[in-house]
């Protein structure tokens, strides 16, 4: 993740946390700490995404009829998804025709984690966040050498207990093949809205912000890299974001797949 305007950010560090790799993390309780002095932000403008307004909207006769339609199979001609995590991706990923564009955004301090966020587009809020387990140096360095694979993997629940496929809450993260923890779904903070409200304007490019964490001080710098995906559903079980190139950009290449097994 680079500046969109000319500007350097090279990675320094390909340690990953290891504590990310052992067991898998437990919601935390709030706990007494000292008062800190709050962080003030610009107020958020983001508006919901159509689809949370059309779920309110939608008169009952149309919400049977999709229910039917989903009922059938879906066929992807142009679009093969890995059997296992790792495993190659074909050519025709370049040419994906068969799914919808959402904005994508991956950010995050340089010594910490890097952060998810799914939009249908920059001015709406995020219909998913995700904290990866993966350093953000360590995601600058992979990008760096031209193609990252991320898999996110989580187990099926019984008929009953099944939920969305967005909407489960722990997954088994792997980087081009290798395990690096686990990565968490959760609600936007407030620092993630004022990223997505300072990018609002951005549709695609990569760049640096202030820092605002008491981690990083007031010096630390916040990198962060949008980009517009194809989101492409191969069932209930498997959804796959595939970022999209500009016309003839040689950057890097990347997939982000979730799934359950």
């Amino acid at each position: 993740m680079g500046d969109s305007r000319p500007r350097s950010s090279a990675a320094t560090s390909t340690d990953i946390d290891e504590s990310s790799t052992t067991t898998p993390p437990t919601p935390s309780t709030p706990s007494a700490a000292a008062p800190t002095t709050p962080k003030h932000y610009a107020p958020v403008s983001l508006v919901q995404p159509s689809s949370a307004k059309s779920k309110r909207r939608k008169p009952k006769a149309i919400r049977v009829f999709r229910s039917i339609f989903r009922s059938f199979p879906i066929i992807t001609p142009t679009c093969k998804f890995p059997s296992l995590p790792g495993t190659g991706l074909p050519d025709s990923h370049k040419t994906i025709t068969s799914g919808t564009r959402v904005t994508g955004t991956l950010f995050g301090y340089r010594k910490g984690r890097v952060t998810l966020s799914v939009q249908e587009n920059p001015k709406c809020l995020p219909s998913l966040v995700v904290e990866l387990a993966m350093q953000t140096a360590v995601l600058q360095k992979e990008l760096g050498a031209g193609m990252v694979r991320i898999a996110l993997e989580c187990e099926k629940r019984p008929e009953k207990d099944r939920i969305k496929l967005f909407e489960e809450p722990l997954w088994t993260m792997y980087c081009n093949g290798k395990k690096s923890g686990y990565g968490m779904k959760r609600e936007a903070t407030e620092e993630d809205l004022n990223v997505m409200e300072l990018l609002k304007a951005v549709s695609m490019g990569a760049g640096v912000l202030p820092g605002n964490s008491e981690a990083e001080g007031q010096d630390g710098e916040l990198a962060y890299m949008r980009a517009c995906f194809e989101r492409v559903v191969g069932s209930k079980d498997s959804e796959t974001l595939y970022m999209v190139s500009p016309d003839g950009n040689n950057g890097p290449e990347l997939s982000i797949f979730f799934v359950r097994i």
